[in-house]
């Protein structure tokens, strides 16, 4: 049985990522923050880990693209997870019952919408799995969670209001990681890696002009700490077949400073 790491408790989001890749003969080791979950794949303590990395609407998490690059981790896979946020409460609790709503601070902004449709005091929660698991074992008769469909079915509550999230167009990308192995998947249509260019006007446009018969998916800058207002530069390829990425992996060689490939694998779309 695989042991995987994910941000957060049991019934989260990347919990349900993990099921979605792996299956669920899996054991999950939650972890309190990312740093945490890249800290036990490099170790060796979890098989591989799960790590979110941007969503639709609130962009890129750009904090995870240094754990990806100081922990040296290699991308072996995604996830794409529609972002469904439930109203649940105890079996017998019904709406005129609620007085106050837990959560993350993240999912009680989603659905805030919905939220100011009622009086209901809002309290906000480290996870949302967590805030589920809280109502469960307290028997709280007056509080409702938002959480997941996995989060109710684990701690046996009822979804009394499904999908309150205002966007119902809501996903997140996962990463799944694993220790640096080089490996490529054989049936590869994705690499991400970083680059660093000169700090020279035109540098960047010039390096993604070397890019040929390839997709340009993502283009994410983020900063070198010891080097104020210089960048390093995150990008997504994706293609068909596997020697036009080798033959763009050799031009970009050419024209950048550092580069690195964090991994090459199936795209989760």
């Amino acid at each position: 049985m695989k042991k995987i790491a994910i941000q957060g408790y049991e019934g989260c989001f990347h919990h349900i990522a993990a099921i979605q890749y792996f299956g669920r003969n899996i054991e999950i080791l939650p972890c309190d923050t990312f740093r945490a979950v890249a800290t036990m794949v490099k170790r060796g303590e979890a098989d591989m880990g799960l790590m979110a990395i941007e969503n639709s609407i609130a962009g890129s998490i750009i904090p995870n693209y240094s754990i990806l690059q100081d922990e040296n981790l290699q991308v072996a896979g995604e996830v794409y997870l529609p972002i469904k946020q439930n109203l649940m409460v105890l079996p017998d609790v019904e709406l005129e019952d609620i007085h106050e709503v837990e959560s993350h601070s993240m999912a009680l902004l989603q659905c805030i919408d919905y939220l100011d449709q009622h009086p209901w005091k809002l309290i906000e929660s480290e996870d949302t799995a967590l805030s589920a698991r809280h109502i469960a074992e307290k028997g709280l008769r007056h509080t409702a969670a938002i959480a997941s469909e996995l989060a109710a079915e684990m701690f046996g509550l009822k979804i009394i209001v499904p999908e309150i999230n205002t966007i119902k167009s809501n996903y997140t990308r996962f990463m799944v990681l694993k220790r640096y192995d080089h490996d490529i998947a054989t049936n590869a249509n994705k690499a991400s890696l970083y680059f660093k260019t000169t700090h020279e006007q035109g540098s960047l446009l010039k390096t993604l002009s070397q890019l040929q018969n390839i997709n340009l998916s993502k283009l994410q800058s983020y900063p070198i700490p010891s080097e104020p207002w210089h960048y390093l530069f995150h990008i997504d390829l994706e293609f068909t077949c596997l020697d036009d990425y080798i033959n763009n992996l050799n031009r970009l060689q050419n024209v950048t400073e550092e580069m690195h490939v964090y991994g090459v694998y199936r795209s989760g779309k």
